[in-house]
């Protein structure tokens, strides 16, 4: 493996910790929403501080029509093509009571609607974008080429694709798995937690199913591909959490939906607060300043505003946390749960194995048997594996070199130590053992004990005697709240 990198890991995290600003502000730029709401902004705040400063009115007044222009071009046109479908949406509400403003004197009034608007629009828009750039991300594990295997067993580097149901596909050790398909060769240790969330990875044979977007782990495999990129359990993930995501809020559903008629009620009401006194003689100047202020008072715009902007807000809140929140309903539905389902691995639970008991045969203490499996363990890449031989380094122990290493994927790893052959492996294997009366009698319940309350327990066999079992266990996050005494567990 070539590294085409000389910097020192801390110096690699410090530079992306000092682009990461950059990358922020440019993937907010490429917004349009978010690029006119800041020119509006700033063109808002120069005014302000003309006029504020006694600068002549046309240079203030300047301004602040610019800010209207660059604000609200966007709404006013939304809301003229929906004045086209015969519906008056509450866009070209709020730039006919800003134009309104201007038309009394007002401008700053109605140049602060515009602002108001454009940045609840950006703010919108950067929440969208967040969520399709998790979307993104989910696709992104998924490799975009496969080995697949013609008739004859040679290699083609394809296009995913490209890929068929009934294609063979070859996956290394190390590899992202590039399809669903069904392992119909070799053996390995995926690490499903893209998927499953699961810490541990799961074991592979022939007959079990691997998902795209998972790492293939020490073993090679042969797979027939039995869906299609599209209909994957990854691409219906995805599917899942954009149609999630352009669901609405219950209150904004009712908002939208009250909107509509209280938008003609407003018009309607304005037009004749305007007309009706004129017909009996009022003057066209403060009949036209009532009718105005009525109409920007009356506006929907603030609990238009006060609906969107609170859930968006939140919803970004809970992704920088860790926390995905797939729509808007869910987020609003929040304050009504009453109970809540954790995803224990890697949740609540840091997902790092460590030991928590040994448990020797008869004959054997338990340094020993930790330092033995430690030995086997120190060339496995597994998870578990790291955990025993972390807790042997822990303890002081030393550990004997392990020669003629072999690793079975799913089952067991085996080395000889001391001319000894030490087996370190799953606890059915209890049940080939030459003294499995024995191991039944005492280790079972061992195992049996660790497995009902969700720890790991392995085996380890001396000669194929069984030496003892090690049982592991998750660790809590030291953040995560215990459970109540009276709750469910």
């Amino acid at each position: 493996m070539t590294l085409t990198s000389t910097q020192p890991p801390t110096q690699a995290a410090a530079e992306a910790v000092r682009r990461a600003p950059r990358r922020l502000a440019r993937r907010l730029w490429a917004l349009t929403e978010i690029r006119w709401a800041a020119v509006a902004t700033a063109l808002f705040a120069a005014g302000g501080v003309t006029q504020l400063a006694g600068a002549p009115a046309p240079i203030w007044w300047t301004l602040y029509l610019a800010c209207y222009v660059t604000g609200g071009w966007e709404p006013a046109l939304a809301g003229l093509r929906a004045l086209r479908e015969r519906t008056l949406d509450v866009d070209l509400l709020m730039i006919v009571a800003a134009i309104g403003a201007a038309a009394i004197g007002q401008v700053f009034d109605g140049a602060l609607l515009i602002v108001i608007f454009a940045t609840s629009g950006a703010l919108e828009a950067f929440a969208t974008a967040r969520t399709a750039d998790s979307v993104r991300a989910l696709l992104d594990l998924a490799p975009e080429r496969a080995t697949r295997l013609d008739t004859a067993g040679a290699e083609n580097v394809v296009e995913v694709a490209e890929l068929r149901v009934g294609d063979l596909i070859r996956i290394r050790p190390g590899e992202r798995v590039s399809a669903d398909a069904v392992v119909v060769d070799g053996a390995s240790d995926v690490d499903q937690a893209s998927i499953t969330g699961e810490a541990l990875p799961a074991a592979k044979i022939v007959g079990d199913e691997v998902f795209a977007g998972t790492l293939n782990g020490t073993g090679a495999l042969t797979a027939r591909v039995h869906r299609e990129a599209g209909e994957s359990v990854i691409a219906r993930i995805v599917a899942m959490v954009e149609e999630a995501s352009a669901t609405k809020a219950r209150t904004q559903l009712f908002i939208e939906k009250v909107e509509q008629r209280y938008s003609i009620g407003v018009v309607a009401a304005t037009l004749l607060l305007f007309t009706v006194p004129l017909l009996f003689g009022a003057d066209l100047q403060s009949t036209l300043l009532r009718a105005m202020t009525f109409m920007i008072v009356a506006s929907p715009c603030a609990v238009v505003l006060a609906t969107m902007p609170p859930l968006l807000s939140a919803i970004a809140l809970a992704g920088r946390h860790g926390v995905l929140v797939k729509s808007a309903v869910v987020m609003e539905q929040l304050a009504d749960t009453t109970r809540v389902a954790f995803d224990k691995t890697g949740t609540l639970t840091t997902g790092a194995l460590h030991v928590v008991d040994v448990h020797p045969a008869p004959g054997i203490d338990q340094e020993e048997l930790l330092a033995l499996a430690a030995a086997v363990e120190t060339r496995s890449e597994h998870p578990v594996g790291a955990a025993i031989v972390a807790a042997a380094r822990d303890r002081g122990l030393t550990l004997p070199a392990a020669e003629d290493f072999r690793s079975t994927p799913g089952r067991a790893v085996a080395a000889t130590i001391t001319g000894r052959r030490i087996e370190v492996g799953k606890p059915a294997l209890i049940e080939d053992a030459p003294d499995v009366t024995h191991a039944v009698t005492h280790l079972r319940p061992v195992v049996d004990a660790a497995q009902a309350v969700g720890r790991t327990a392995v085996v380890v066999f001396d000669g194929g005697a069984v030496a003892g079992v090690v049982v592991l266990v998750d660790q809590i996050r030291p953040a995560a709240p215990r459970p109540s005494p009276g709750s469910p567990r």
